[in-house]
């Protein structure tokens, strides 16, 4: 009986958690570690279904009518849309994931979207805008790796190293906080708690909280003390210190879904300030205002950059 109480609530959790009322953290401190996972694997399975375009009532409905085509009482199966769901879901678990044969998880943010990612192992991770994040869940407990595109902010709960890597360099640390920005050539590391090892090309370096190091387009490994209890851009504001613009125009266009066109103005003048994520008209004008650069928007979603 209380083996059948426990289902049941699980499957309450798992309504909640589909339908958008559970985050992961929440879920994860309500179920079992094998249930967590098996979760996460039914997610998966829904997001493959949702991108075959496929309709979760219409392959119910096949079920039942299998179902129904066999001999005998049938008992008639419940149609509530979260039942749908995770009865389309189990079939993908055990058709489409026995067809795929890994346990790779791929996680991507979406342009001005943010997301928080619980871990197999209680570490969270912030995505940042246009940011793909990629992990093998399968032997996570043992080998802690991830690769990621773009931006986000870890806080790795203790345990087997937990590594970073980008195209860029690669992170390493045991338990700590810590931010990474790698897009195309940009790559930085600001340490926040703890103690964080990164290895740049044949450099490697040990940072400690407040510590940051970074390398732009190829040139000097620069290292600077970075005073902020966590990344700005959690909070709805992108801040650089001597960046530059080129990489500021690009963390715009992440952030609105715009392109800034770019072409009659020096881009490598470098830039020290920060812009909101909430108005694209104020964050243009805190940007360029101050380097006597005038903008204009000619179509929807272009922006066009002049010298005063």
């Amino acid at each position: 009986m209380k083996d059948k109480e426990s289902h049941n609530t699980n499957d309450t959790f798992l309504a909640q958690w589909l339908e958008g009322e559970l985050s992961d953290i929440e879920l994860k401190a309500l179920v079992s570690e094998n249930d967590y996972k098996s979760f996460l694997k039914i997610r998966k399975g829904l997001e493959i279904y949702d991108g075959l375009e496929a309709s979760t009532e219409t392959s119910f409905a096949k079920i039942q009518e299998q179902i129904s085509n066999k001999k005998g009482n049938v008992r008639k199966l419940h149609t509530n849309p979260w039942l749908i769901g995770i009865a389309a879901s189990i079939v993908l678990f055990f058709g489409l994931f026995s067809i795929l044969g890994n346990d790779m998880v791929s996680i991507e943010t979406s342009y001005g979207e943010q997301k928080t990612i619980a871990l197999l192992d209680g570490s969270e991770v912030i995505m940042n805008s246009k940011s793909t994040l990629t992990y093998n869940e399968d032997n996570w407990e043992t080998n802690r790796k991830l690769q990621l595109k773009g931006e986000a902010y870890f806080k790795v709960k203790k345990g087997s190293t937990f590594t970073v890597e980008t195209e860029n360099g690669k992170v390493q640390v045991l338990g700590t906080q810590f931010n990474v920005n790698a897009v195309n050539d940009y790559f930085e590391v600001v340490c926040f708690e703890g103690k964080v090892r990164v290895a740049i090309k044949d450099e490697t370096y040990m940072l400690l909280p407040a510590n940051s190091v970074r390398r732009i387009n190829g040139n000097a490994i620069e290292t600077w003390n970075n005073p902020d209890v966590n990344p700005s851009w959690i909070h709805g504001e992108s801040s650089f210190k001597s960046v530059p613009l080129i990489y500021v125009i690009s963390a715009l266009e992440s952030q609105y879904n715009i392109d800034i066109h770019s072409d009659t103005i020096d881009t490598n003048i470098i830039y020290t300030g920060s812009f909101t994520h909430e108005n694209l008209d104020t964050a243009l004008q805190t940007v360029f205002k101050s380097l006597q650069i005038q903008y204009f928007e000619k179509e929807k979603g272009n922006i066009y950059l002049n010298l005063k």
